[in-house]
């Protein structure tokens, strides 16, 4: 069977070549993971080729052992990740104790896993406990206008979330349990992974300051939809400031709750009060 026929890969591609398109993936900016279900596995395992050493990730996800990742590559670019799939992307399969990685697909010519790997795997195993098993997509972009509002914003979970929410009604009902903001750090190392991880314990999306976002989803389709609406939202506040700094009218907490009543989602109070 053609690994690439395979709807996951088609998935995957297909993400890559939207996030290219909507600017966030400068030449080999961002990074993307999917968790592999067992039967995606054991369709496509006869071609998967366990002949390249084991990496040590960095950190230890011991939930995520024995399981497969199709991953972004290192240095790579999402725009030409249709081009030439096996050169940009690859499967890697993390072994029994949740510290080392290995190669088994695709990352061909020695092509590694982005560096971001270990932040990745160590939100997966995050996501897999929270949510009971059900998100399986990490992505990670340089969203231009959110990047612009961390310069300006303070970088408080409270006040993003409060200011995005009330830039686009389908906002509360999209991400209900917030954003979650991370301080600047070195990107690619472990103190990042574990600060987003923390962050990823109550939100689906977690906002690097000056570099980009990082979101969680159960598919493909959910998690782009995550980081559009986000980035959308960042959009049209950089409009309103751009235009006045002060605010004429907006949804009020009152109108929150009604939203929230209408369409079945429950609201942090936290967010819902300017502190």
């Amino acid at each position: 069977m053609n690994i690439l026929e395979q709807e996951f890969i088609k998935g995957f591609m297909r993400m890559c070549s939207d996030g290219f398109m909507q600017g966030w993936h400068e030449r080999n900016g961002g990074n993307l993971s999917y968790r592999m279900k067992e039967q995606e596995v054991q369709s496509i395992q006869s071609a998967f080729s366990y002949q390249r050493a084991w990496t040590d990730i960095g950190t230890e996800v011991l939930n995520l052992a024995n399981e497969y990742f199709l991953v972004t590559g290192s240095g790579k670019y999402f725009r030409n990740v249709e081009l030439n799939p096996e050169a940009n992307i690859g499967i890697v399969e993390i072994d029994a104790t949740g510290t080392q990685y290995r190669v088994v697909w695709g990352l061909i010519n020695g092509a590694v896993p982005t560096s971001e790997l270990p932040t990745h795997l160590m939100n997966h195993a995050v996501k897999k406990m929270t949510t009971n098993n059900l998100h399986r997509v990490i992505y990670h972009c340089h969203t231009t206008n959110v990047i612009a509002l961390t310069f300006v914003l303070p970088l408080k979970d409270e006040i993003f979330t409060r200011e995005l929410w009330e830039m686009a009604t389908e906002c509360p009902v999209v991400f209900p349990s917030g954003v979650g903001v991370v301080p600047w750090m070195v990107p690619g190392g472990k103190d990042i992974a574990v600060a987003t991880s923390e962050k990823m314990h109550n939100y689906d999306v977690a906002i690097w300051a000056h570099h980009g976002i990082f979101c969680s989803g159960i598919d493909f389709d959910a998690t782009f939809g995550l980081a559009h609406t986000v980035e959308k939202s960042a959009e049209i506040l950089v409009k309103m400031l751009s235009m006045t700094p002060h605010k004429l009218q907006t949804i009020t907490p009152a109108q929150f709750c009604h939203l929230a009543k209408e369409f079945h989602v429950s609201l942090p109070e936290k967010f819902l009060y300017e502190k």
